[in-house]
């Protein structure tokens, strides 16, 4: 018995709840009308805020073990730009643009997303074109010191080559000239001895051991200089076959890393995307969340308005 006495309590209790609000319809309607129209008038006359945002490749540059690094670390150049853009910013008043995001992009390392708001798209392109004319500068200096490292290494090469050719090589070709001619002069003195010791009768048996001598010697200065000469043809052949080649395939190594594609600068992937509608204020949202506000301060002002008047009554 109690708990159905229970259940018609509460009963009572809310059709007596409805019936309050039923009877101030009239006065929830207009509150709720009125806080709606305000906010309407509001979300019109304020300001409309515009977003662009840009994706930003990192540059890179390519080393001798053609490897591509990137010019900068994702990570620490958003936050390096967060601080410069946004943080360094918060205190300045009529700002023009105001960047909202400098974030790395999950999963590629070497991207970045920027957005920058402003009163219009314009303002908003020309503040993220500030932060990218930044990026580029700071990221110029970087390649133009690897660029000019690597002139360095070229002009060292190519000073290297000039010098095994003009210097090396003319020094080597002169010595072979020298030996060739050395050779030629003890093979002529060779045929002399050979000649003479022909000619020596038996009764000269001391003239003929002189000579044999003299023979023995000069073919000796004749294997010793035909050694060396094989020594600096070698040795020339090494330099034009090996040493140079290896320099001037290191020389085309460096011509090639100083190519442009091989020089990237960071640069934005596409285009700046840009929205014609404003991302501030949402009208709609604004508006929905205003009415149903409206609406339940309404009702409660209903509820506490019969509250005072059941006070008074019963103080009566």
């Amino acid at each position: 018995m109690d708990n159905k006495a229970d259940i018609l309590e509460d009963e009572i209790d809310l059709k007596e709840l409805f019936k309050t609000i039923w009877n101030k319809r009239v006065f929830i309607l207009i509150v709720t009308s009125v806080i709606t129209l305000l906010t309407i008038v509001y979300v019109n006359i304020k300001t409309p805020i515009y977003e662009v945002k840009a994706l930003i490749e990192i540059g890179t540059y390519k080393t001798e073990t053609n490897q591509n690094i990137s010019i900068d670390d994702a990570d620490i150049l958003a936050k390096k730009l967060s601080t410069i853009f946004i943080d360094l910013r918060k205190n300045i008043n009529d700002k023009e643009f105001e960047i909202t995001k400098t974030i790395p992009l999950k999963g590629m390392k070497n991207f970045i997303e920027i957005s920058s708001e402003a009163k219009s798209n314009t303002d908003a392109i020309n503040g993220l074109n500030e932060v990218i004319e930044y990026i580029k500068k700071d990221h110029l200096l970087i390649l133009n010191d690897i660029k000019e490292k690597n002139e360095a290494e070229l002009k060292n090469l190519e000073l290297t080559i000039k010098n095994i050719k003009e210097d090396k090589i003319v020094n080597i070709d002169k010595k072979i000239e020298l030996y060739t001619q050395n050779i030629l002069n003890l093979e002529e003195q060779m045929k002399y001895v050979t000649e003479v010791l022909q000619n020596i009768t038996k009764l000269d048996p001391s003239i003929s051991a002189l000579k044999l001598m003299e023979k023995r010697d000069i073919s000796n200065a004749i294997i010793e200089n035909k050694s060396t000469l094989f020594d600096l043809t070698e040795q020339k052949e090494n330099l034009l076959n090996v040493q140079i080649n290896k320099l001037l395939e290191r020389k085309k190594l460096f011509e090639a890393l100083l190519l442009p594609y091989n020089l990237k600068n960071s640069e934005i992937v596409g285009k700046i995307l840009v929205d014609d509608k404003p991302i501030k204020p949402k009208k709609l949202l604004i508006i929905v969340v205003a009415f149903v506000t409206g609406f339940i301060l309404a009702i409660f002002a209903v509820f506490f308005m019969q509250f005072i008047n059941n006070m008074r009554k019963e103080e009566k």
